[in-house]
């Protein structure tokens, strides 16, 4: 099951690209944090959970991508069983029950690492149907297969992180060759249970989506954090108005500057020159990861390394749509740069499946 390469077949420049967002997330955090007394040791765990993020991915790495997905049953009934024990006996914080309490003091979010079950179990189910059109009794199945995950994450409720679970499905269906009949079904059965889903969403949820139609109909309350994030994007300018000197942030208007607002903070402090290199580099890492996929070995490599990408690609756009006032407020982080153990070694973990695909190019 694990045989590494290579040091020359490991994809250095998508390291080295992660390495630098993740040099940048430390840095805000700490910028964020410092006069923080609950907080201002933050940055440094961040550089613990990323070095054990890199120490996942090397083992990721040497790990046979195809021997993961011939145990990926196994995987899947035990993230659910693992959803459910969240369920009864997880934390509760911020309104939600999402982490499984370990021995030591550790907090582990399990839906972060369902992401990486459900990206082999979707590569899996379509490589086995050897078709080049997808049917609709497939779709059904398969997205039963990821539905049950995703309204056991709900449930907690975490509403944004389940909807994660949908550009991993979306993107290899796409992949897998479904007819455009059936995406035009999706698309008017979506339109039409969208009502009916508002009517049963927790009253914080609705009034997310309302405080993001109309964030000044209630600025103190649930349009605060919108409106404060917005009001810090703005105050940062061309340049930025440098680190820990952002007014909105050092003042404790935005709320979570660490964690699901950090890229507010770091656009306060480093302006909109600061911001297009960071997007810059997100898209660098993207198109490396859509490289790999293209330069897989075989199906399941294109499947894996595309479904990784769309979820990157999805978390960016919803995070920086939310502080920018174009999405609702969801709580889905900023991959690499905001603060979390669980977030970034599932992200690390990821990025080591699609350098398992990379790598298997030169194994025989």
């Amino acid at each position: 099951m694990f045989q590494f390469a290579g040091i020359r077949d490991f994809d250095w420049a998508m390291f080295l690209l992660v390495l630098a967002i993740c040099a940048v997330g430390v840095l805000q955090i700490f910028s964020a944090t410092h006069s923080v007394a609950m907080f201002h040791d933050n940055w440094w765990k961040q550089i613990v959970y990323i070095a054990a993020g890199i120490f996942l991915m090397w083992i990721m790495t040497a790990a046979d991508y195809h021997a993961l997905m011939q145990r990926v049953w196994p995987m899947y009934i035990a993230a659910l069983v693992l959803l459910v024990a969240v369920l009864i006996v997880g934390k509760r914080a911020w309104g939600s029950t999402r982490w499984l309490p370990l021995p030591g003091g550790v907090h582990l979010q399990v839906s972060e690492f369902a992401k990486i079950v459900v990206i082999l179990l979707v590569s899996r189910f379509l490589i086995e149907l050897r078709t080049d059109v997808l049917e609709f009794r497939d779709l059904l199945k398969l997205g039963g297969l990821i539905l049950l995950p995703m309204a056991l994450i709900a449930k907690e409720p975490d509403l944004g992180t389940a909807l994660t679970y949908l550009p991993i499905l979306g993107v290899g269906v796409f992949l897998a060759g479904m007819p455009w009949k059936y995406w035009l079904a999706i698309a008017v059965v979506a339109i039409v249970i969208l009502p009916i889903a508002f009517t049963s969403l927790q009253p914080y949820q609705k009034a997310r989506i309302v405080s993001f139609l109309d964030p000044e109909r209630d600025p103190q309350g649930t349009g605060y954090q919108l409106i404060q994030s917005k009001i810090a994007v703005g105050a940062g300018g061309t340049w930025g108005k440098g680190v820990t000197h952002g007014s909105q942030t050092q003042l404790r208007f935005l709320p979570v500057p660490h964690t699901d607002f950090i890229f507010s903070a770091f656009a306060e402090e480093h302006g909109f020159v600061g911001v297009i290199f960071m997007l810059m580099l997100y898209f660098a890492l993207l198109m490396q990861i859509v490289h790999n996929a293209q330069t897989a070995p075989d199906r399941a490599g294109l499947f894996i390394c595309m479904g990784v990408g769309a979820l990157l690609l999805f978390h960016i756009l919803v995070n920086v749509g939310m502080v920018v006032g174009r999405m609702p407020v969801t709580g889905i982080p900023l991959p690499l740069m905001s603060y979390g153990g669980s977030s970034i070694w599932s992200m690390f973990l990821m990025l080591g499946l699609v350098n398992s695909v990379r790598v298997r190019r030169f194994v025989n």
